[in-house]
């Protein structure tokens, strides 16, 4: 049996960080408090708070956050898309309801990492060769997911980079 029947489109509000786009509010036809931690082991997971549930989830593009009686998902294209994107939710909230027991849900919070986060472990060589001005500026693209990792000509070519490439790529949730 499926642990939520659907997700009913509760409003649409302008996205700030996207003109021309929308953010779409869902509410659940069940509370999502159950489902959440194990939502939270998805590789798309970015940030989640155990008490009260709260996650947010990385979409290309924008971010999906879920509490147990809210769903909202940001830079949507219009309502209809908005309506697909709330549907497939449902199915993957479903899914994952089914293999719960093959999940471990963590019980500690988990936040995105912030720019200066990123930053510190960047070669803070400011070259340029990125295509930003600095490395702050690029740990900010990174975060918007408006640059990739694989761009920084310092930590691709040279091996003494190879931990910080690691955890960059686990911070990020990237491959490179």
């Amino acid at each position: 049996m499926a642990y939520l029947a659907s997700i009913a489109l509760e409003r649409t509000l302008p996205c700030l960080a996207q003109p021309g786009r929308i953010i779409v509010v869902g509410s659940p036809a069940q509370d999502l408090k159950e489902v959440i931690p194990f939502l939270a082991t998805l590789p798309t997971a970015i940030a989640y708070t155990p008490q009260p549930p709260s996650l947010t989830l990385r979409r290309q593009p924008g971010l999906i956050t879920l509490q147990p009686d809210r769903v909202s998902i940001t830079q949507v294209a219009d309502e209809a898309e908005g309506l697909r994107l709330l549907a497939a939710l449902t199915d993957a909230i479903n899914a994952t309801w089914e293999h719960r027991t093959e999940l471990v849900a963590p019980t500690s919070p988990r936040r995105a990492p912030r720019p200066l986060d990123i930053w510190e472990l960047l070669p803070q060589t400011n070259c340029g060769e990125c295509g930003e001005a600095t490395c702050m500026a690029f740990a900010f693209q990174l975060v918007q997911q408006k640059q990739a990792l694989g761009a920084c000509a310092a930590l691709t070519r040279d091996e003494a980079f190879g931990d910080r490439r690691l955890a960059l790529q686990g911070m990020l949730g990237s491959g490179g």
